[in-house]
Parts: C-alpha cells; structure tokens; sequence
C-alpha cells in the first residue's frame, strides 16, 4: 500500500518526531511504501496567498507550489498525520497544507451549477491520525475535539466511501512519564504494522 505521512512539528528532536519515526518503521517492515512529507522541515508557507485564494478554481496544474503536494495526495492508499494537538487543533501549519492542498481539482470537484462537492481523493481508503494532546481527555473533550473533527468528519468524506479510520492519541503528556510515552509509541507501532 501507498502510505503518505504528513508531519507537523517544529522540533526534530521531539517526542512527535520519534512516534513518527517508529511508525514509519513500522509501515516499511509491514512492506507499505512511504513517503514523508515534513512540513516544518521543508519550510512549507502555510498562508493561502491572496492570488491563491482568487484562482482557488483554476486548473491545479498550474499551481506549481503545491503541485508535489497534490500528487502525493493522488498516489496515497493510506494518509498518516502526525502532529502535536496545540489549542484543541492541529498545528498552524498542517491546517495551511490542508487549506493549500486539499483543493479543487485535487480533494474535490465541484460540477458545473452544482452546489454539492464530489470527492475527488477516492484513492485513500485509510486515514490515520497519531497525536499528543498536553491536557486530558477531558479537557479536550471540553474544548471541542476541532483538530479530530477536522480530520475524522470533514477530510473523511473527501476520501473512498469505505475510507477507514484511526484516531491514535496520547492525552495527559505535559505530566506523562517515559512508560507511558513508551507504551503510546508501542501501541503506535503495532497499529501500523496491521495497517
């Protein structure tokens, strides 16, 4: 299977990146081929420009600074997004490759005089989110679950009809020891060897 994985952390060194590592290990030794994608490491420009933003229902071969994005996006099986839960969503800028990326002509079309969008990323039949929230369940319950919902309802349904999901997420890391940041990484690492 054709496995993208979408990262979004600021430091290499961080608990994220070594999740992240292992579970792409993980998938290369189950024999899925991956590609990586980092975000912060590449220095992806989050912001939608104002030009974007006027030709957001141009042809997307013409949108050269997304173009390697898009076609990631098209070869996947399977989307893995790492990243940290900061504010009850995901970091600044995965939310800016999601408005960049998942676009028209890519994620989606949109028929002429049609109102209703079509899903256009048929070709990902698993969507896979490993995150670290600070704060408890509970809070993140309180707080909405924006960054799960985002994920989980609205790119979900831009995705295969039968698109399966995985929500993996660590709560409670800001008082968390190495077992239980251990034990999160392990269960990581089995839930993508049976992807």
């Amino acid at each position: 299977m054709n496995v993208l994985v979408v990262s979004a952390h600021p430091h290499d060194d961080s608990f994220n990146a070594r999740v992240r590592d292992r579970a792409i290990a993980a998938l290369r030794r189950a024999g899925h081929d991956v590609r990586l994608t980092d975000l912060y490491a590449e220095g992806f420009e989050a912001r939608l420009s104002r030009a974007e933003r006027l030709a957001h229902h141009d042809d997307p071969a013409g949108k050269v600074a997304v173009a390697r994005h898009a076609a990631d996006l098209r070869w996947a099986h399977a989307l893995v997004l790492v990243y940290p839960t900061w504010w009850s969503g995901p970091p600044a800028i995965l939310k800016g490759w999601v408005d960049r990326t998942w676009i028209e002509g890519v994620a989606f079309t949109l028929p002429e005089g049609s109102a209703r969008v079509r899903a256009a990323l048929r070709n990902i039949r698993r969507l896979v989110v490993i995150t670290g929230h600070g704060s408890s369940r509970w809070v993140n319950l309180l707080e909405g679950r924006t960054g799960r919902l985002l994920v989980m309802r609205t790119m979900r349904v831009l995705c295969h009809p039968l698109c399966r999901r995985l929500w993996l997420a660590a709560y409670d890391l800001d008082r968390a020891g190495d077992r239980e940041r251990d034990a999160f990484a392990a269960r990581v690492e089995r839930a993508m060897a049976r992807l």
